[in-house]
């Protein structure tokens, strides 16, 4: 277990703990199995950062689902999104005639999410609904209609629980606030046989 103010993550502002979000996720998945009840709706997971909910997710909605992945960006190493969205990774098979949830971690701006929308409904869904594990209402730019939430929280740089900073943090089992005016060093990263010879972290 990872711990609040470990040499690996010294933040002790910790936002979201792993029991809220436990309790919450339960509810969530809760709604879904209420709402989907009779269907098998698809879940579609934003990468890098909605892994761990959408894992966590799904095992609390107790129905037939299926999962499928795609993959954006408009971070970069950033703290705020660029609003420039590159398209990594698109979906494994055709969502036509599905009931769709995208699954995300965060809804900052909102502008990426937009575009995944638009993008999505061109592909003939029979409906589309957005579940997000955190909203950020006072960084809204575009209004999106986020049926499922589960923290809003306020305009703070957030890692934990899948949200990252240049990809590290994701692991922690909790949501903490970075400071952005004091961001750690990403130091790069160190095999373990650099790291049997002593080369510096």
């Amino acid at each position: 277990m990872i711990t609040p103010g470990t040499p690996f993550a010294p933040f002790h502002d910790v936002l979201i703990d792993p029991v809220q979000l436990k309790a919450r996720i339960a509810e969530l998945g809760a709604e879904i199995t209420k709402d989907y009840a009779g269907g098998n709706p698809l879940l579609i997971g934003v990468l890098k950062g909605s892994v761990f909910f959408m894992a966590d997710l799904a095992r609390a909605i107790d129905l037939p689902l299926e999962m499928d992945f795609m993959a954006v960006s408009s971070y970069g190493n950033a703290t705020e999104s660029s609003g420039v969205v590159r398209m990594l990774k698109d979906l494994d098979a055709p969502i036509a005639g599905r009931d769709v949830i995208i699954v995300e971690d965060i809804i900052d701006s909102g502008r990426t999410l937009a575009y995944l929308i638009e993008l999505l409904q061109q592909r003939g869904p029979a409906s589309i609904e957005i579940c997000a594990l955190l909203t950020k209402p006072e960084r809204a730019e575009v209004d999106i209609n986020c049926r499922y939430v589960g923290f809003e929280i306020p305009n703070r740089f957030v890692v934990g629980y899948g949200l990252d900073y240049a990809e590290r943090y994701r692991n922690l089992e909790y949501i903490c606030c970075m400071d952005e005016a004091n961001l750690p060093p990403i130091e790069p990263a160190r095999t373990r046989a650099q790291v049997a010879e002593g080369h510096p972290a």
